[in-house]
């Protein structure tokens, strides 16, 4: 998996863990815009810089396994990455592909990722990763998982 610098559009690879609980008081509202200490009961994942420390993107994923599906509860690109002058492209992307591959894994016969968003997100959501309306919230499946879970490897 990698993410892309924009100011080199070189390739940075990047791998994707767990939070350990020393990293919650790294992750402040201020550049990651929710307080990720009242996720500490869900799968909660960083996304770093291989061999590096610094967060740059987290997810926190709920596995509902009567529905074959992962919900993403939130996700989070650091505010030094979002908008038109962001130092990294991708990180949002590679969450959420990382939450597909995870349900392929998990659900292997019929997967599916799903997530609530931000009323102004819901288009870009459908349009990038392959996303459809599901009432109040956006989910893919099948061959948008999969092609989802490819896209962002």
């Amino acid at each position: 998996m990698y993410i892309i610098d924009t100011d080199t559009n070189k390739k940075i690879e990047i791998e994707i863990v767990p939070v350990d609980n020393q990293d919650y008081h790294k992750l402040t509202i201020e550049r990651y815009f929710f307080n990720w200490k009242e996720e500490e009961n869900f799968n909660v994942y960083k996304l770093i810089i291989k061999g590096q420390n610094d967060i740059f993107g987290l997810v926190s994923l709920d596995f509902i396994d009567s529905e074959s599906r992962i919900e993403i509860r939130l996700l989070a690109v650091g505010a030094e990455n979002r908008g038109r002058h962001k130092k990294y492209d991708r990180i949002a992307g590679c969450l959420i592909g990382f939450a597909a591959r995870k349900a392929i894994m998990t659900y292997s016969n019929f997967p599916c990722i799903s997530l609530v968003p931000k009323t102004e997100l819901r288009e870009y959501y459908k349009k990038t990763y392959y996303m459809t309306d599901g009432g109040k919230s956006v989910f893919t499946e099948g061959i948008n998982l999969i092609k989802l879970s490819i896209d962002y490897a």
